[in-house]
């Protein structure tokens, strides 16, 4: 249904605001400080986006094609590390100038259907990326996407608590980790966390924020659908890299 002319300017400084409020504070930002900032009462956000889940669906919906940009040039570089280095460079970058983004990519989105359907697309790109670089010898071994999860939490976590150095901070912490990642670094050590658990911690992430962490599986009560699948040597050739979105679409 098309808004009237008003209802439509009223959710436009909406979103516009948030989209402000969330790269500065993250997803937790208070919705009153949104309002306040478009210039509408709280009734009207609301009456607009019933959910914060709403609200951020209409916010990063676009927002989120810059990740699967960063996946499709990375893979578009012929030179296996240096696509899979670009990719965490620049996603690293992208939680770096938008706090809101750098809470997103550690979320399971599965109710927001938008992202999810980006997010499905963008992760199977990451997995041919992992893989290749494996392949060719570049990226130790043992790395999963469970570590690419881990990763992107470690950068959320230092983007949010070095205020005004965290560009610095963020390219540092990035630099130093890829080199741990090369092949030629690796040691023995602890493996990365299960893919259950990763997606617990995805889905936690994304329980107050988006109002779910349980997706059901279609005719099937009750079923999680994986949001991160285990990427080891041992099973990479033999697991799917479609998401739960692409089942289901």
């Amino acid at each position: 249904m098309e808004l009237r002319a008003d209802a439509a300017r009223n959710r436009a400084a909406i979103v516009e605001a948030a989209r402000t409020v969330f790269a500065e504070h993250g997803l937790d930002a208070p919705l009153d400080d949104i309002a306040r900032l478009a210039g509408t009462g709280n009734a009207t956000l609301y009456r607009r986006f019933a959910t914060r889940g709403d609200l951020i669906e209409a916010v990063f919906a676009e927002r989120m094609v810059e990740e699967l940009d960063a996946v499709e040039a990375a893979l578009a570089n012929p030179d296996p590390w240096d696509g899979f280095a670009s990719y965490v460079t620049a996603v690293g970058a992208m939680q770096t100038r938008d706090r809101g983004m750098a809470d997103l990519v550690t979320m399971d989105v599965a109710r927001a259907p938008e992202i999810e359907a980006v997010r499905a697309r963008a992760f199977k790109g990451l997995v041919k990326l992992v893989a290749r670089a494996r392949t060719a010898g570049v990226l130790r071994d043992d790395f999963t996407t469970q570590d690419v999860v881990l990763l992107l939490m470690a950068n959320a976590g230092l983007v949010e608590r070095t205020h005004d150095i965290s560009e610095q901070a963020s390219a540092r912490l990035l630099h130093v980790l890829l080199d741990g990642l090369r092949a030629s670094a690796a040691t023995d050590g602890p493996v990365a966390p299960g893919a259950p658990g990763t997606e617990e911690a995805m889905r936690r992430n994304s329980e107050h924020r988006l109002g779910a962490s349980i997706r059901k599986t279609k005719g099937t009560k009750g079923t999680k659908e994986p949001v991160c699948p285990q990427t080891s040597p041992a099973s990479n050739a033999k697991t799917s890299t479609r998401s739960a979105s692409e089942k289901d679409h």
